[in-house]
């Protein structure tokens, strides 16, 4: 009779499940993989068979062209879409079913069971409410491998209506200007629009050119943005009054010159940082972020009450000592190439 859960092993690039000969958010290119969401740090191209939601598998498609053909027209890769809830069967006696992991689009949590064992690989998560995709959704496992992004005490998201409202106020204040958000364009960006939609701006948004696609792939899946338009198509006056969104690395870039005397705002979890506020030129920090805070994650920890933790890509050390002290057995991973790219 083999080992209890030795069907499951952490390697240093990703989850790998012998028994189904695949891997849980791989690192690197795989024969088959198993995704979670579709950010760089977890997904990837190259490899020859993606399991994941079917939203993940657009994302997927749109960021690294893995429907792409090669020289003799065919299409090496092969895309296995699965909803959630729905359970799939793969080799050696493992299923896998997704369930809403409430991180952005498409994302999802992987309930792993063989052998009567259950391990569910969380990807990353938050337990706020989004719009733009479905919440995290609490089920029992024997292993939990969870998140650690913000896994501080000192991390405590504050309610995103406040910061909805900060946002709001001063663009009030400035109607002459425009407040240029710097958002990730996968997630962050789409949910911050959402949310101002649902605050009552109803005016139109602006976008940098890199943020259109995905955009629009957010609408093709029901969710709902208002108007948007590109800067590239406006004057400098017609923006005067309005938001514009766009990545990060164009906050204080040449290209923002374009814009009437911009407000500079970062959306991002890092912002309750100041040093990291201050490190971009962000004149407004929005405290928003796609991944569970402190209170959150042990929070999420209690409520699954699985027999052992799984801790990673993140800050380990300190979620592992709290699950010392509150007498739950826990381990930190030593996983490589995960990041905070997508908060």
């Amino acid at each position: 009779m083999s080992a209890p859960f030795s069907w499951i092993k952490p390697e240093p690039h990703g989850i790998y499940v012998p028994p189904a000969d695949c891997w849980v958010d791989p690192s690197r290119a795989v024969g088959k993989a198993l995704v979670t969401h579709g950010h760089a740090d977890h997904a990837r191209g190259g490899h020859g068979e993606t399991v994941a939601t079917p939203e993940t598998l657009a994302i997927m498609e749109l960021r690294y062209r893995t429907g792409a053909e090669d020289d003799a027209g065919e299409i090496p890769h092969k895309a296995v879409p699965v909803e959630y809830g729905e359970t799939i069967r793969l080799k050696g006696g493992v299923d896998a079913t997704y369930i809403p992991a409430g991180h952005v689009l498409g994302s999802a949590q992987i309930l792993l069971e063989h052998a009567g064992e259950r391990v569910i690989v969380t990807g990353d998560y938050k337990r706020r409410e989004d719009p733009t995709c479905p919440p995290f959704e609490v089920t029992p496992c024997d292993i939990f491998i969870t998140e650690a992004t913000f896994g501080l005490p000192l991390f405590t998201h504050p309610p995103i209506e406040d910061e909805m409202a900060k946002l709001l106020d001063r663009l009030a204040a400035h109607p002459e200007r425009c407040v240029l958000v710097g958002a990730y364009a996968l997630g962050k960006a789409q949910r911050v629009i959402a949310e101002l939609r649902r605050a009552g701006h109803r005016e139109p948004i602006y976008l940098h050119g890199a943020m259109e696609k995905m955009c629009r792939l957010y609408e093709d899946h029901g969710v709902d943005l208002g108007e948007l338009r590109l800067v590239s198509d406006y004057t400098k006056d017609d923006m005067r009054g309005a938001i514009v969104v766009c990545p990060p690395s164009a906050l204080n870039d040449r290209w923002s010159r374009r814009l009437p005397d911009p407000i500079t705002a970062m959306a991002s979890g890092w912002m309750r940082v100041r040093q990291r506020a201050r490190q971009r030129n962000v004149e407004l920090p929005l405290v928003i972020s796609d991944h569970a805070d402190w209170g959150e994650l042990t929070r999420t920890i209690k409520e699954v009450d699985a027999q052992e933790n799984w801790i990673t890509h993140g800050r380990e050390d300190a979620l592992l000592r709290w699950c010392q002290l509150h007498q739950r057995r826990a381990r930190a991973l030593a996983l490589v190439g995960y990041d905070d790219e997508d908060d």
